[in-house]
C-alpha cells in the first residue's frame, strides 16, 4: 500500500501475459456486495493500446464534449479542493509547469490520453442495473488490480479521465448499453528517472478522516 503510487510515466516494454493474468486473478477476490462481481475488463496491449490512444487522444485534443456514466463530482470544496490543489501542484512543479500556465495544464492533462507511454490500459466497466453500487464494488477492484500489480513490480495509474469518453470508449470495445464505464487503469513497468514520478502525495492522519464512539 505504501509503495503504490500514481505512475505518470512508463517504460515501452509490455509486461508478460503470464504477469497480466496473475494480477487479474488476484484482483478477482475482490469482496462484492452479494458476490456480484459486476466489473468486466478490457485489456490493451501493442497495436490494441495503440489504437485506443489514437481513439482516445482525438477526442479530448479535438475539443469533444465529455461524456460520463456517472455524474462528475459537483465541485471540490473545503479540505477536498485543497488536497486536489496541492497534488496538482506538485505533479506540475516536478515536470516545471510554471503556476498559472493554464496552457502547460491543459497540454499536461492531455498526457492521459497518451496514457502516460503505458503499454497496456485497462478499461473497468459495470453493468448499468446496479447503479453506484455496481460502481463501488469496481472501485474495490481497482485498488485490488493496483496492489497485486504492485507486488509483481508494474506500476500503475487509475484514470477516471478515461470515463470522460465514455461513448468513445464503448464504441472502440464495442459494450452495449448497458455496461457502464468507471474507470482506465494505465500499467507498464515505471520509468522511474522521469521528473513525473519523482514526488508522493500526503495523506491526511487519522484523525482528520476517522471517529471513536466508546461510550
Amino acid at each position: 500500500m505504501r509503495a503504490r503510487f500514481s505512475c505518470r510515466r512508463f517504460l515501452p516494454d509490455p509486461v508478460p501475459r503470464a504477469t497480466i493474468e496473475r494480477i487479474l486473478g488476484v484482483a478477482q477476490t475482490t469482496a462484492s456486495w452479494c458476490n456480484s462481481q459486476p466489473w468486466r475488463v478490457e485489456i490493451t496491449s501493442g497495436a490494441g493500446t495503440e489504437k485506443f490512444r489514437q481513439a482516445m487522444y482525438a477526442a479530448a485534443s479535438g475539443g469533444k464534449p465529455t461524456v460520463g456514466d456517472f455524474e462528475f463530482p459537483r465541485e471540490y470544496r473545503g479540505v477536498y479542493l485543497d488536497r486536489r490543489r496541492e497534488s496538482g501542484f506538485q505533479l506540475y512543479n516536478a515536470v516545471g509547469i510554471p503556476r498559472g500556465d493554464k496552457a502547460g495544464y491543459a497540454k499536461q492533462a492531455l498526457e492521459n490520453y497518451n496514457f502516460f507511454g503505458a503499454p497496456h490500459v485497462a478499461i473497468i466497466h459495470s453493468d448499468e442495473a446496479l447503479g453506484v453500487y455496481g460502481a463501488i464494488d469496481c472501485g474495490g477492484y481497482v485498488t485490488s488490480f493496483m496492489l497485486a500489480a504492485q507486488a509483481l513490480g508494474v506500476a500503475t495509474v487509475p484514470q477516471a479521465a478515461l470515463a470522460f469518453h465514455s461513448d468513445v470508449v464503448r464504441a472502440h470495445f464495442g459494450l452495449g448499453e448497458d455496461r457502464k464505464v468507471i474507470c482506465g487503469i494505465s500499467f507498464g513497468h515505471p520509468d522511474r528517472d522521469h521528473k513525473a514520478n519523482s514526488y508522493r502525495t500526503s495523506r491526511a492522519a487519522i484523525t482528520d478522516t476517522a471517529r471513536f464512539f466508546e461510550e
